[in-house]
């Protein structure tokens, strides 16, 4: 049986971690007091048990509102620099070996920076955080994914800058779309997908709200190369013999399956969000025995108070994973992601996979 500690020395990969979603509790207080920002609580205890609360009410609207507080710390250069460098060591010291942090530029403007000296700052952090951690003894490589608000109507702007800042910045590796999704389809940014497919960026979509699987056969339509969580793609599939995790599939299902769609799955964010009702009932463990591409994620380590090595002993217990299934988790998430193929294959040979040799 995995033990946390165990959970924390394996090497893991993080591919779905909102950056305004993992602040330290104690970095909000301080700069929360900088700014004269007011928070519902200056006790540590109490301020994560209310993120906490906000993050289990089951209903993702309410989810997003805690975010008004960690955005709030996060309009200067110098506060999202030193957010990104404490994620990047954070990650690092729990044996996070590969990761793309993903934020909203549109989101840190509200003081009048520019959406290129937000994602500075971002990478600036990462940066540091690397070095910091590679001076602890440990390796990490940290990318950044871009989101637009889904709610918003700034995507062709932000697909058009992700495209801008790759050019002379290898940390910018994507284009998302987040926040709200029932009634804010992909659909609705079809001018800022078609121009992200034309520029060939990545893109990742999230889909985890009702309607479904349209919602995830929406984000297929528009070009997307993973799946943000993809965890109602179950009510496509049918658990015929749950002994043995044995699935029939529907179409969508069969096509993700057949393509290798990977699906950035968070179980924890899940059953908080009310999508399935615990981590025992969730399709993450089915879904990687019947051969989907599949990886475990935080999705927002403050609000759901977990940390990859949690999330990893939560699956691996509730599912009873063996050793080579938890070995396939990070091998998933490693080669879907959107570092340069060579980087991919050199974590997974020279990382990943000795460390999950007996």
């Amino acid at each position: 049986m995995i033990t946390l500690e165990r959970a924390g020395e394996l090497p893991k990969v993080l591919l779905h971690d909102h950056l305004d979603g993992g602040l330290r509790v104690a970095t909000i207080l301080e700069l929360a007091d900088s700014i004269g920002w007011r928070l519902p609580t200056t006790d540590p205890d109490d301020l994560q048990a209310w993120f906490t609360r906000g993050a289990e009410t089951g209903d993702l609207l309410q989810y997003l509102a805690t975010f008004e507080h960690t955005l709030a710390v996060m309009q200067t250069g110098e506060s999202i620099e030193r957010v990104a460098y404490e994620a990047a060591v954070d990650l690092a010291t729990d044996g996070v070996v590969y990761a793309e942090v993903r934020f909203a530029p549109e989101l840190h403007q509200q003081d009048g920076l520019p959406l290129d000296a937000v994602v500075e700052a971002v990478t600036n952090g990462f940066r540091r955080g690397e070095a910091a951690a590679a001076g602890d003894g440990r390796t990490i490589m940290v990318n950044a994914i871009c989101c637009a608000m889904r709610t918003e109507h700034r995507s062709l702007e932000i697909a058009q800058l992700v495209d801008r800042l790759r050019a002379w910045d290898d940390k910018v590796v994507a284009f998302d779309l987040a926040g709200a999704e029932t009634g804010f389809p992909p659909s609705l940014h079809a001018e800022a997908l078609t121009f992200a497919r034309a520029a060939h960026l990545n893109i990742t979509i999230h889909a985890s709200e009702p309607p479904d699987l349209e919602l995830i056969s929406d984000a297929l339509s528009h070009g997307a190369h993973r799946i943000g969580h993809g965890v109602r793609l179950r009510a496509d599939t049918n658990l015929v013999d749950p002994e043995h995790d044995e699935l029939t599939l529907g179409p969508l299902a069969q096509y993700v399956l057949d393509h290798q769609i990977h699906l950035e799955m968070a179980p924890t964010c899940n059953v908080q969000i009310g999508a399935v009702p615990s981590v025992a009932d969730h399709p993450v463990g089915p879904f990687l025995r019947a051969g989907f591409s599949v990886g475990l994620n935080t999705d927002n380590r403050l609000m759901s108070n977990v940390r990859p090595s949690s999330e990893l002993l939560a699956v691996a217990t509730a599912h009873d994973l063996t050793r080579e299934e938890m070995e396939r988790l990070a091998v998933n998430a490693m080669m879907a992601s959107f570092a340069p193929m060579e980087t991919r294959r050199r974590i997974v040979t020279e990382t990943i996979i000795p460390a999950y040799t007996p």
